[in-house]
This record gives structure tokens, sequence and C-alpha cells, in this order.
């Protein structure tokens, strides 16, 4: 029965690297659903978990053979049953050869945007993306239309996740997403045979740290998952304690490869670490890439962070939309401290698990909303093409040919700045935008920050005591730069890197009507664009007038 076992397993193992649904193949071998708690003797229970077909077992006292799977005398994979009397050699072979062969032949055509050219290579990591995220699967019917179709859906069902451009077509915009590092868990909700809210019926939870990071010193990596227990801990009733032995609800280890969950990781980048949802067995456990390079800071990957987010699995939660949240899949560095669970994560875990009375941090982040009616902004500025708004720890990057603002987070393009700018402006003519926060400066060419920089804003020309700036913005037709804070502005000559002599004026005497104060202010065809809270002033720049007066949120066409 242990050889026929091992047979299976294998068996089921190449038919998920091949991307044939394991449903399928059970179906063929006449597998039947059953009872997932059902664990008589006399069964092999299976289990299909966010499409992970694990044989992982947490009981370290049994003799393990090679690839984490271990010898045991029932199989665990979960949800289905299959009768030893069914597992008859010739025919599994038959079926087995028979799906892998038509994996091949049934390669899913990929609906292609027409002005991006990619490579075979390119269209397989796409395609590969969409069967482990999206659960795109090969069409049986062998009908080419009837495939492409089913690639534009999930295509279309990626986009609408992370709120692209809806086309159903594989773009540049869409292909470098997909390349972006990040949870292995899948994006799509499904967890077959289970109830659709997973949790634990217990409030105190155990953790054992089976393996170690070469990355860091092993004190580090236990601080980094205690405080990524915190997390959890401080806005729910849950406690969680760590044990050195025995079987713990949460099992954590690091490892590369197919590392005995038939889930494998994919070398550096890519997939950083993936877990289980609540429950027996290997419910809860948290896998790590040991192929990526983990820190406590900004280099390679942030544990702490990326920890944090596998605990929300573990806890029962699934991928955000927002892409504020600790749960949005893509990773990304908020900064080594001060790290405050946003809102949306604290609704999420408190629908399962209720409100706790240790939150030190009552007010969590939120997502801001661009067609809120209130909508004020912290900061506006063109970059090569695009327009880039500003607000809180966010931007939306508007262009002419995106259909809708894409909001990210400012450390996802610039993890060196700070998580709130005041102002910003682009130089065009040294393709160079300069970003302001408190008493410095930041010079950026596209990603990357000019080496010198930050800087103090008095090696600009303003006093010393000045603390920040409001707003700035660049006219192009005059080389001017002009930097409004408080209720006063100054004018910046660009070529000679000096301030123009008789500044600063009153913003109220040059630009009656826009108020005492600026947040933010951009140019544009001749007119300047002030925000004051939810309003913005069209001001003519040649007549020297308001003339029009428009809500901040109808930059986002609301």
């Amino acid at each position: 029965e242990a050889e026929k076992t091992d047979n299976v397993t294998e068996q089921a193992k190449e038919l998920r690297q091949a991307g044939i649904p394991f449903i399928t193949a059970l179906a063929a071998w006449g597998i039947v659903p059953t009872n997932m708690h059902s664990k008589r003797s006399s069964d092999y229970i299976f289990k299909d978990i966010v499409y992970t077909y694990s044989l992982y077992s947490k009981d370290m006292g049994r003799n393990n053979i090679p690839g984490g799977i271990q010898r045991k005398d029932e199989v665990i994979l979960t949800g289905f049953r299959l009768h030893k009397s069914n597992i008859m050699q010739p025919r599994l072979s038959a079926v087995f050869f028979f799906l892998l062969g038509l994996s091949f032949c049934l390669t899913v055509p990929i609906p292609l945007d027409d002005s991006h050219e990619f490579t075979e290579e390119d269209l397989r990591f796409a395609e590969r993306y969409l069967r482990t995220h999206y659960d795109l699967r090969p069409n049986p019917t062998g009908i080419m239309k009837k495939s492409a179709n089913t690639m534009a859906s999930k295509l279309r069902e990626m986009q609408a996740f992370f709120g692209l451009e809806v086309t159903g077509k594989l773009d540049e915009e869409t292909y470098e997403l997909m390349k972006k590092p990040r949870c292995g868990v899948p994006d799509v909700g499904e967890y077959n045979f289970f109830p659709r809210k997973l949790k634990w019926s217990k409030t105190n939870l155990t953790y054992r740290i089976m393996s170690y990071t070469s990355d860091l010193r092993r004190a580090e990596v236990e601080r980094a998952f205690k405080r990524a227990f915190k997390v959890w801990s401080d806005v729910t009733p849950l406690n969680f304690t760590r044990i050195r032995s025995g079987t713990a609800d949460i099992m954590i280890t690091f490892g590369t490869k197919e590392h005995g969950d038939f889930y494998p990781f994919d070398g550096p980048s890519g997939l950083l670490a993936h877990a289980f949802p609540p429950g027996p067995d290997y419910g809860g456990d948290a896998h790590f890439d040991d192929d990526e390079t983990w820190s406590d800071d900004s280099r390679g990957y942030n544990l702490f962070l990326v920890a944090a987010h596998e605990f929300g699995h573990s806890l029962g939660l699934e991928h955000s939309r927002d892409p504020g949240a600790l749960m949005f899949p893509i990773y990304t560095y908020t900064g080594k401290s001060g790290f405050v669970l946003p809102d949306d994560d604290v609704q999420g875990i408190q629908e399962l698990y209720g409100a706790g009375d240790r939150d030190p941090n009552p007010k969590h982040p939120k997502t801001p909303e661009k067609c809120a009616a209130d909508l004020s902004i912290d900061a506006i500025t063109k970059l090569r093409g695009e327009m880039l708004v500003f607000k809180d720890r966010f931007f939306w990057r508007l262009h002419p040919q995106m259909v809708e603002a894409e909001l990210v987070l400012i450390k996802s393009f610039w993890p060196e700045l700070p998580n709130k700018i005041d102002a910003a402006y682009e130089n065009p003519i040294k393709d160079l935008v300069f970003m302001f926060k408190g008493k410095k400066v930041w010079a950026m060419n596209g990603y990357d920050i000019v080496e010198g920089f930050p800087k103090k804003i008095y090696e600009m020309g303003f006093p010393k005591e000045m603390k920040r700036i409001d707003a700035v913005v660049h006219i192009d037709d005059t080389g001017k730069t002009l930097f409004f804070t408080g209720n006063k502005y100054w004018s910046y000559d660009e070529e000679t890197e000096v301030m123009d002599t008789g500044y600063p004026k009153f913003i109220e005497d040059e630009f009656a009507g826009i108020g005492d104060r600026v947040d933010a202010v951009y140019h544009r065809n001749g007119y300047l664009y002030f925000f004051n809270g939810p309003l913005q002033f069209e001001y003519s720049i040649w007549s020297k007038r308001i003339v029009r007066i428009l809500h901040t949120n109808s930059l986002f066409w609301c």
C-alpha cells in the first residue's frame, strides 16, 4: 500500500506541475467527494487547500521520506476519499499519461495588446501566473476560441483585482505587475470543499519556528515573527505563544523550490512566501522562500512585513484589493519602524475574531477615495507625461492613455522617500522631480534618488527657520518655480538656481481669491490650478483672475 501511495503522490505532483487540474485527475481515478473531517484508516483522504496539494506533515516524530513527504498509513490531501480498491496502477498510469499529453497540446492562446511585443518566455510566464493565482485551467474541449476567451476572462479578473484598465489582453502594464514580487497565495478566494470563512475556533494559538534563514541572526528572525504576530493580536482577542517542540497550530519553515507541499517556490524574487488557512494538519502553516534575501530593513525583502502578511492568511484572511492593505498581494516596503495595521486589515480580521482591548493605535490609516466629496490632496506634479497626485502615503497616477487613475503606495516606487509628501514639482529640462517633506528636498530621476540628495531646503535660498514647503509649481513658459508656504510665496530661477529678488510676497496680493493657504498647485496651458481643501481654483496667468472653481475630485472625473 505504501508503494501505491508513493506512486499516487508522485503522479499528483507531476500533474500539478504540468498545469492539469488535480480535480480532473481525481475524477478520472474514480475518487468521490467525502466529509473533509473523515480520517478512517480504511480510506485515503485528499485535501485541496488553495490549489496547493500538500503531503507536508507537522508530525516530526515520524520517519520522513525525501522531499518533506511523510510515509503514513493514510495520505492527507483533503476533500476527497480514495478507497484502496480504487488504486489500480495500470488505469492510473494510462489516465496520467493521457492528461499529461493533453496539457502539451492544449496550450492556451493569450490575447495580446498590439502596442507591445512579448517573447515566448514572457507568454509562458503570464500563463503560469494566471494558473497559479487565478485558477486558469487548460481547456478540455480543445476549441481554441473558447480557450482564448478563458484566458481573456482571467486577464480581466486580474486587471480588475489590481485596478488596472480591464481589457482582457496582456499589455505592458499588466505584465509588469505580474513580474512584481508577491505572496504565493492565489488572489481568488477559492477554497474548494471548505466554508467560505475559515477561522480558528480558539483564541490561544501556538507557533513553532522549524527552520531559519542564514540571512539574519536567529534572534532577528524570532523578533520579526514575534512582532508580526503582535500586529494581529493588538487588534483582536488572539494570543500567540511560541513553543520549541511538538506540533504547533502554525508551523514556520524556510525552504527552496520544491519544499514538500507541491507548491514550489521559484527562486529569487517572484513568489516570496505562502501560508495555509486555519485548519488541522498543515492548516495555518507558513513557508518562506529561502532563495530570497531576508532583512530587517529595506534591503532584499523585509521579513517582518512578509511574515505579518502570511500570518494574516494563517488566521483566515484572503488577499485584499486595497493597495494600502497589508493583505495586498504585492510586496511593498513601508518603512523600518512605526508600522500601523491599515484599517482595511483591521476590519477584515475583526470580522473573523472581533475586536480586542489592547490596540495601541486606535486610528488606523485608511486608503483615500478619489471621489470623496471632501477630498483634499497633499501635492501634485507631472512626471514624464503622467500626473502624480499625492495623498497621505499614496499617490494616484494619471496618464492620457489610462482610463482609470491607478492608486499606489509612495514607497512602492521610492522606498527611500518618507510615507507622506508635502510638495512636489517637475523640472522637465533637467528631467528631474523634486519632492519636499519638512526641511528636506529629494531630487528624483525616475525611480532613482540623485546623488547628493536629500538636501536641506535652506540650500535653495530659503530661511533656515522655514519648516516646510506647502506647495510648489514650475512654469515652463518663464522657467520660474513658485514655492508656497503659509500665506507667502517665493519665486526661484531654475537657470541660475537662485531666488528672485523681492520675495517672499503675500499670496493674496498676487493671486486674489484663492485664499491664504495652498495645499497643492500645478500649471497647464497658461492656467494655474490651486488646491485648497475640497476645492480647486482655475487661475488665468495672463488675465490674473479666477475663471472657475471646481471640486478637488474633478481631477478624477468624479
